[in-house]
């Protein structure tokens, strides 16, 4: 007895703060937000090389969520099935040519075939790379999902301001092999040090890992995970628009809002698990859930570019660690496979960000933005009644 009591009392112990697991799969999401961040500024002379206008990309962008949304729940039945480690290197290797097959596209038909590809490897990777995260965060007893969300941010942020330089200079396709080879570079890098992430898997409960849970607590988080997720994407998608049209902001103040607001999201991702390890998840959650409405109030409210900057600002600071924290819990369920919770979480929060923005431009249209950014916080608001879940998301068990 006191040897099993001795041995409990060692295992609390975490971690160092860097791990080459978790210099691994930082690598991971840093590789994947740099390949979509490298899509953005090729969109115009994907448009143009197919001749597709507006409705056109409008039906790209579609047939590209179609596949992430298709894949996300692939992606989940088999990390619970094989292991994660093993399912995000394959749809890693999957992802890294997407740009360069992109350039290379002669015809509509055939990009409608690539774009669901893109879009469904790119999801695929990012189910298992999350629940690869989750895995690294067990087994080092600290929170490290924000910093790999921060990591993806970065990476988006060098794959377009770099793409957009490359593009001008050299044309399309150098770009994409460009990417294309600075991609696998980051896998290699990352590829020995990835975690295996197998040991819950248990061979009499494989065939319960790949079915839906009955237990409501994953359908819950995922819904917290929506919830969280459409504010995101309100702001990104509309907030710059809300500022313009709305308050009258030079394209320059339009501007400044859509980077205070990246800005804080991404500063605060890069400190969001010390406060997570220090203060808890729950904690955390709720705090940040109020700095959100707080924010999204102030936004809606405001009569003044400058009021609209600062509110955007602070949703930046609130919304940052509300996902990592979300899908943290997802991968932390009782008696659920963190990969399966995790494909749940994604595919519930990714559909909101897809469906979301067209919904917030109809209602926006007939009652204004203003409006609209003063009714998110309701969404905020089921986030905080059930922010105890977040409990889940700590490393005490």
């Amino acid at each position: 007895m006191e040897q099993v009591s001795g041995r409990e009392d060692a295992v609390p112990a975490r971690a160092p703060i860097i791990t080459r697991e978790r210099i691994a799969v930082a690598l991971l999401f840093l590789m994947n937000g740099y390949i979509f961040g490298g899509w953005a500024p090729k969109i115009p002379e994907f448009a143009e090389r197919l001749g597709l206008d507006s409705a056109g990309m409008g039906l790209m962008i579609l047939v590209f969520g179609l596949g992430s949304l298709a894949m996300m729940p692939v992606a989940g039945a088999l990390s619970a099935h094989r292991g994660s480690g093993i399912v995000v290197r394959i749809f890693a290797l999957a992802f890294i040519p997407a740009l360069l097959i992109i350039a290379l596209v002669p015809n509509v038909v055939t990009a409608v075939i690539v774009m669901f590809y893109f879009g469904g490897t790119m999801a695929a990777m990012d189910v298992s790379m999350n629940a690869n995260a989750v895995a690294v965060e067990k087994k080092m007893r600290r929170a490290i999902m924000s910093s790999c969300h921060a990591f993806w941010s970065l990476g988006g942020l060098i794959g377009a301001a770099t793409g957009g330089f490359l593009i001008a200079q050299f044309g399309s396709t150098v770009h994409a092999l460009v990417t294309t080879l600075v991609a696998a570079i980051l896998i290699a890098t990352a590829w020995p040090s990835i975690i295996p992430d197998t040991e819950h898997h248990h061979p009499s409960g494989e065939k319960q890992k790949l079915t839906l849970p009955r237990n409501p607590l994953p359908w819950l988080v995922g819904v917290m995970a929506l919830f969280s997720m459409v504010p995101e994407g309100a702001i990104l998608d509309w907030g710059a628009y809300h500022m313009r049209q709305d308050l009258g902001a030079s394209v320059t103040m339009a501007g400044f809002g859509f980077a205070a607001f990246s800005g804080s999201m991404a500063i605060m991702r890069f400190a969001g698990d010390l406060v997570r390890d220090r203060f808890g998840a729950v904690k955390t959650l709720r705090a940040c859930t109020i700095i959100a409405i707080i924010g999204m109030l102030i936004v809606g409210f405001g009569n003044s570019s400058a009021t609209a900057i600062i509110g955007f600002a602070i949703c930046g600071i609130g919304i940052s660690n509300m996902v990592p924290i979300a899908f943290s819990m997802a991968g932390n369920m009782p008696g659920v496979n963190p990969s399966v919770g995790l494909s749940i979480a994604t595919t519930l929060g990714y559909s909101g960000m897809l469906v979301a923005p067209s919904l917030i431009g109809f209602v926006a249209k007939h009652s204004g933005f203003g409006v609209v950014f003063l009714a998110l916080p309701v969404l905020l608001l089921v986030v905080l009644a059930f922010s105890s879940l977040a409990r889940y998301a700590d490393h005490k068990h």
